[in-house]
This record gives structure tokens, sequence and C-alpha cells, in this order.
């Protein structure tokens, strides 16, 4: 009888390529609609994207915390075990690094969802980026609402308040 052939061993970590998925969440208005909008390239160059509703309404932490896990979703259905995952959301990076936590208990409940899709790499990494730097998954976003793109922001050239 025939041995079946022996099970390969997995790659090590650093033969795995390095994914990369941005996200944005918009709520219109705050808390209202929400639209999700998510990116995923792969290391050889396959993109990804995502535009698309909530089921349910929420505030703008809400929809930023439900777009990154809409970007780790991708990024898992597509076979990334490493990841670099940015977005312009203070609250979404910072709660799911555990620098921070919330006493509101369905945004705490969401980040709580977000620990399985996150162990389910090899390596996660959370990024906060300003929000200029995140203009295509904020235009997935506002699309989804069926809002225009916001004008682009030139950094350094933003008028500052005078002091009297």
């Amino acid at each position: 009888m025939p041995q079946p052939p022996p099970i390969p061993a997995p790659l090590p970590l650093a033969d795995h390529p390095e994914w990369q998925a941005w996200f944005d969440g918009s709520a219109l208005p705050n808390p209202g609609r929400i639209g999700l909008g998510a990116i995923l390239r792969g290391p050889e160059g396959q993109q990804l994207e995502y535009s698309g509703l909530a089921a349910d309404g929420g505030c703008n932490n809400e929809a930023e915390l439900l777009a990154l896990g809409k970007a780790l979703e991708m990024a898992r259905d597509s076979g990334a075990r490493r990841l670099i995952v940015r977005g312009d959301s203070d609250f979404a990076v910072r709660h799911l690094r555990g620098e921070a936590h919330t006493r509101v208990a369905h945004l705490h409940e969401l980040i709580l969802q977000m620990q399985p899709l996150l162990a389910g790499f090899a390596s996660v990494r959370l990024e906060w980026i300003p929000r200029h730097r995140n203009p295509d998954a904020d235009r997935l976003s506002r699309a989804a609402l069926g809002l225009p793109d916001k004008p682009a922001a030139k950094p350094g050239l933003l008028k500052k308040k005078r002091r009297r």
C-alpha cells in the first residue's frame, strides 16, 4: 500500500510576504448610518477594495472599528499571514493595541470581537496615520453613504489661528 506524501513543514514567518491594509469608517450623522471603507494590497501588487454600509447605525468610533474588522476579514480571506493595518482612527488603533480601554459597553464588545481576527495572523502591526494619508479608504467609506470625496488637505498649508 503506498504511503501518503509527507506534510510539508509550515513556512517560517520570515518567508510569509507582508500584506498592507487601510481602513476608514464614517457615520452620518454622528451617530447615524455607517459607511465602511477598506483597502487590501498584497505583496505582488494585487489590490482589493471594499465600500459598504454597516447593517446597523452607530457612532464614528463604531464605524472605524467595523471598517478595521472588514480590513482584517479581507486579509484573512486572502490568505495573509503578516499584515500592516493603517487607519486615521486613534480610537480604533489604540484600543486594539491594548493601549486604551473604554467603558462604553457596545464599543467594548466590538473590540472583543476583533481579538480573534487579530489572533488569526502570524503578525499584525496596527499603525495610526494622519487623515490626509488615508484618502482612499476615506473615499470608500464616504461613497458607501453617497457622499462625495473630501477635498484633499495640504499639510503645512492649513491656516493657523492668530493669537490675539
